[in-house]
């Protein structure tokens, strides 16, 4: 399984930048992205555009988040998982630790979930 990222339009064009200069192998994406939903796009629809697409969306969204994910699996919907993120925290422990989970997952092992990174904490 190849994991693809979608990162909210609150998370930085840095975290993709250095994502992609560190494991160019990666698919990353960012809301506002041609091929990916427009800035302000709703939660619920962003949900939506990562179950079609198969992407985990990486988001600093700790309040609302939880509540989204219920009512999409409330409705029949799955999501390939949702990473978020403190961006208070080391952006490089961050990138490595999303990497590191790029390379050593099973598939779908974050289906239907909410992980908080780091995931060590």
């Amino acid at each position: 399984m190849t994991i693809q990222y979608l990162l909210d339009e609150h998370i930085a064009s840095l975290y993709r930048t250095q994502l992609m200069r560190q494991a160019p192998y990666l698919v990353v994406r960012m809301i506002g992205d041609p091929d990916a939903p427009p800035k302000g796009t709703l939660d619920p629809e962003i949900l939506i555009w990562c179950e079609t697409h198969d992407f985990i969306l990486v988001t600093n969204n700790r309040k609302s988040m939880p509540k989204h994910l219920a009512d999409h699996l409330a409705e029949g919907h799955h999501i390939p998982g949702i990473f978020v993120i403190d961006l208070s925290s080391n952006i490089g422990e961050t990138l490595t630790e999303l990497i590191i989970i790029a390379g050593a997952s099973f598939p779908k092992e974050y289906q239907d979930r909410i992980e908080y990174l780091p995931l060590s904490a």
